[in-house]
């Protein structure tokens, strides 16, 4: 099953998340010191292409510097990542085959705003 969804997911809409995600860490590692950023958008990029069957979990030992990282992806890229996720969620709602994907759109979006400090997990 969950692999019927993740194709689904693929062909309406994780394709182009993923393509933004992709867009954002290219941009981000123009400048070299936002490299770690650009590190997590493409991290979060696998997982928005994929994501039945995998979960995001916070990392232990994360505190201060994520959260000012996550401030800084905030304002560089994750706002309108968030956007995406949400538009494409509302979309995906419109039919009743879509409305798992857009649950599972609406749950990026946190992981949009703040991804720093999560990490990626099989949901076994």
């Amino acid at each position: 099953m969950r692999t019927i969804l993740n194709i689904i997911w693929v062909i309406f809409a994780g394709f182009w998340l993923f393509l933004g995600y992709v867009a954002a860490g290219v941009l981000l590692c123009v400048p070299i010191v936002t490299i770690p950023w650009a590190i997590a958008s493409f991290r979060i990029a696998n997982y928005s292409l994929w994501p039945f069957g995998r979960q995001l979990v916070d990392k232990q030992a994360t505190g201060v510097f994520a959260f000012l990282g996550n401030v800084v992806w905030v304002i560089l890229a994750g706002w309108w990542l968030a956007i995406a996720h949400i538009v494409s969620g509302l979309a995906l709602c419109i039919t009743i085959i879509g409305i798992p994907m857009a649950i599972a759109d609406f749950k990026l979006v946190p992981v949009s705003l703040m991804p720093l400090g999560k990490q990626i997990v099989p949901t076994r």
